[in-house]
């Protein structure tokens, strides 16, 4: 068990690029491979992820950035090749729109829902007039 502990450090993505000379085209890279998801690995950054697809679009992000292409350019391209999924962040669009409304839809949903159930309950206790059996209680 200690064995699988120590040999999981070496599954971390290793970016072996060089950083940029210019710190701002490097802070770029970075939020860029930060925003992007690994297409193999689904829940994880092309920075974060260990596998070779991941290091191949860390390589073009990369290379678009010293291009001189823009961020917005860099997603727009990847999006064109591997659909919105590859955004951590998706955009918003009539399409996702019920995605992300839901959670609002299904809390407003719900509360009007539990405001029912409240009021007939209450109107259900005022109209029972019929006394409890307290010798029920006893046996």
């Amino acid at each position: 068990m200690l064995a699988c502990l120590f040999l999981s450090g070496s599954c971390a993505a290793i970016d072996t690029s060089e950083p940029f000379a210019d710190p701002k085209l490097q802070a770029r890279y970075l939020v860029l491979t930060h925003e992007l998801r690994c297409v193999q690995c689904q829940n994880e950054s092309i920075a974060d992820s260990p596998v070779e697809i991941a290091a191949d679009l860390r390589r073009e992000v990369r290379e678009k950035i010293s291009s001189g292409m823009s961020n917005q350019q860099i997603r727009e391209l990847m999006v064109s090749r591997y659909g919105e999924y590859i955004l951590f962040k998706p955009r918003w669009s009539a399409r996702n729109a019920l995605l992300w409304l839901a959670p609002g839809l299904m809390l407003i949903g719900g509360g009007i829902v539990g405001w029912r159930v409240l009021r007939r309950r209450r109107a259900l206790l005022t109209d029972d007039d019929t006394p409890l059996d307290e010798d029920a209680g006893q046996r």
